[in-house]
């Protein structure tokens, strides 16, 4: 083949990147492309989206590398079902190679895409970058998908060999990069966004800010799995953002994991590991975008109470813990794991949300939001899904606060309101007295609210509306944690 068009997607970087080595080994020169795609953008509420950014710089640096190797990068504006048959024409491109996407609306685009260039008489390669084993790759004995993690896991890791996780090598091949000047970068203005506050929030883009990340958390990965629950804590590894846009490879990430050993490197691989079962998942089953994984839940009446999401999505809902991590979320486009499983429970099993409204939001706010992830995550809280905590499970947020935040150190850093408050009531502050309240300098109800719900009686109706959908899975009796 003379020519070839490599189209970055979710894997923006030049390193170990199976799309781009697929280009560079099938044509003798490989031009690149980049569209910031209108079918996606024209959907996004805020015109100052943290990931838009997140994307927008990553795009930048991978141009600048690009360049540095006489190559450039095309970016594009408009629809991507149009944009990419339209400058595979116009470069004379035998074929388009892309890492392959596991998102319902991505398997359409690419669907759309294939079909177009198919008509000119080019092809669509996708292949597999952003996990290690997709679609049927790990698979039960009976050939089915797995639908608990366990058992997925141990087949992952039985299957795992080396040279699953081996690097693309992709330097030697770059000289075939057709040579041509740089192409114009359009900026935020002109994608119709503002530029936002990314910049203070420590999170590093591009293949740079994922390589700088990666060793940050390396010298501390030892330390995963006895700091990761607490938010207060530099725990977690910070690379989910970076594994989401492909600036970092997940084989990478991977090897990174085995290389170090230990429990707190095989937790965090077996995070990884959570993760290729949630694209798995979405991949065979679709539906579950708007659906419940277990049908029969499909049946719970959310009462949706009048004001209740609003509290939630504004931190307004007088438990501490939550409205810490909705502040979180809301300042920095992050929230911490454990947080995510607190503040998705008490929507759903506190205040009677529906889950797919809290899945919305945190798709509109998160930057590393991932569609396969989220919606496991929802529906992992919410009891409705694979693998999923049992219904009868319901996260008292009073105790998760104090056993995950015990001196309140998280909440107050994003609740300055309670700072002064002692720390035997930072989990829960309605329980001072009038004179508790004025000497730490809050007043309960006036200077924070009031709890929007009773714990124990919205637990006793959450009970109860399960209980109605399902009648055959009473266990006869509810678990608080």
């Amino acid at each position: 083949m003379d020519t070839a068009l490599i189209w970055f997607r979710r894997d923006l970087r030049l390193h170990d990147n199976a799309a781009l080595y697929h280009a560079l080994q099938a044509a003798r020169r490989v031009r690149a492309a980049f569209v910031f795609d209108t079918d996606i953008l024209d959907g996004l509420e805020d015109r100052a989206d943290r990931r838009v950014e997140f994307i927008w710089r990553g795009v930048a640096e991978l141009k600048a590398a690009l360049e540095a190797h006489g190559g450039t990068l095309h970016v594009l504006r408009g629809s991507a079902r149009e944009r990419i048959p339209a400058f595979a024409a116009e470069c004379g491109a035998g074929a388009v190679y892309a890492a392959r996407d596991y998102e319902p609306f991505a398997i359409a685009r690419d669907a759309a895409v294939a079909t177009a260039l198919a008509a000119d008489g080019r092809g669509l390669e996708l292949v597999k970058d952003q996990v290690v084993f997709d679609t049927d790759e790990v698979l039960t004995a009976a050939g089915r998908p797995f639908h608990v993690f366990t058992p997925y896991k141990r087949a992952w890791l039985a299957r795992l060999q080396r040279g699953d996780i081996a690097a693309w090598p992709v330097e030697d091949g770059l000289e075939r990069l057709a040579i041509e000047p740089p192409a114009a970068l359009p900026d935020l203005d002109a994608l119709g966004f503002r530029a936002t506050d990314l910049a203070g929030l420590k999170l590093v883009p591009g293949e740079a800010g994922a390589r700088a990340a990666l060793n940050d958390f390396r010298a501390r990965m030892e330390r995963y799995r006895a700091q990761r629950d607490f938010p207060a804590v530099k725990g977690p590894s910070y690379l989910s953002a970076h594994l989401r846009f492909g600036t970092l490879s997940i084989r990478e990430a991977v090897r990174a994991a085995l290389e170090t050993g230990g429990e707190g490197a095989e937790t965090w691989l077996s995070e990884l590991i959570w993760r290729e079962f949630y694209q798995m998942l979405l991949w065979h089953y679709p539906e579950t975008v708007e659906h419940a994984f277990q049908r029969k839940y499909e049946a719970i009446a959310w009462p949706d109470p009048p004001g209740h999401f609003q509290a939630w999505a504004e931190a307004r809902t007088g438990y501490p813990i939550v409205d810490a991590a909705m502040r979180q979320l809301e300042q920095s486009g992050y929230m911490h794991n454990r947080l995510r499983m607190i503040a998705a429970s008490f929507l759903v099993k506190d205040l009677h949300v529906d889950w797919r409204l809290g899945e919305r939001h945190f798709a509109r706010k998160l930057i590393d939001y991932d569609q396969a992830a989220n919606v496991g995550g929802w529906q992992w809280s919410a009891g409705i899904g694979t693998d999923a905590q049992p219904w009868f499970r319901i996260f008292n947020p009073v105790t998760q606060s104090e056993k995950f935040d015990p001196e309140g150190r998280f909440i107050r850093r994003y609740l300055p309101e309670l700072a002064a408050v002692p720390d035997r009531f930072i989990h829960a502050p309605w329980k001072m007295t009038p004179e508790q309240q004025a000497g730490g300098g809050v007043i309960v109800g006036r200077d924070y609210p009031l709890p929007r719900v009773d714990h124990g009686a919205a637990r006793a109706r959450t009970l109860a509306l399960y209980r109605a959908a399902a009648p055959a899975d009473d266990p006869g009796h509810g678990e608080a944690s």
